[in-house]
């Protein structure tokens, strides 16, 4: 018999740069997530655009968090990946500029300040194009339902323990 566990606080983070095609993944996301788990008053959701260490605060905060973002795992374009706890840092550090702090120094700030999230996933997706752009490619907006399903099991998994 599973137990349900509303009480879990859940913190979903989309990071991303919208002016980059797929690189805003993480941002076209949030809306399907906000209509998906309106009624979930322990879940927060957080667009991050590239906020870079401000960041920070809301990572500290976070007990469970979900990151979301382009994941460039040089993997067949849309294709949905997972990342875990320690697999998360290097598959951070693409930059789009000098001047934006990356988040995997957000992630290393946490740690550091022993305030790191107790579980900590990412989700994401191959980009097919990183060139300036609004909108997602027709790729990767089609499995845009796909990644949301994704995120949405996650979150039902740490709510349901056994």
């Amino acid at each position: 018999m599973m137990n349900r566990r509303e009480n879990v606080k859940i913190t979903i983070l989309g990071i991303g740069n919208t002016l980059f095609s797929d690189e805003g993944v993480g941002i076209y996301l949030l809306p399907l997530l906000e209509e998906a788990l309106k009624d979930d008053e322990n879940i927060e959701i957080i667009e991050g655009l590239t906020d870079g260490m401000k960041l920070l605060g809301p990572v500290e905060d976070a007990e469970n968090l979900i990151i979301i973002d382009a994941i460039n795992a040089g993997k067949e374009p849309g294709t949905i990946i997972a990342l875990v706890g320690d697999e998360i840092p290097a598959y951070f550090g693409v930059k789009l500029s000098v001047h934006q702090m990356g988040f995997q120094e957000v992630l290393l700030a946490a740690k550091l300040r022993e305030r790191y999230p107790k579980q900590i996933v990412m989700y994401g997706m191959q980009p097919t194009s990183l060139q300036l752009g609004i909108g997602l490619t027709e790729t990767n907006e089609k499995k845009l339902a796909e990644l949301a399903k994704v995120v949405i099991d996650q979150v039902n998994r740490w709510r349901n323990v056994a």
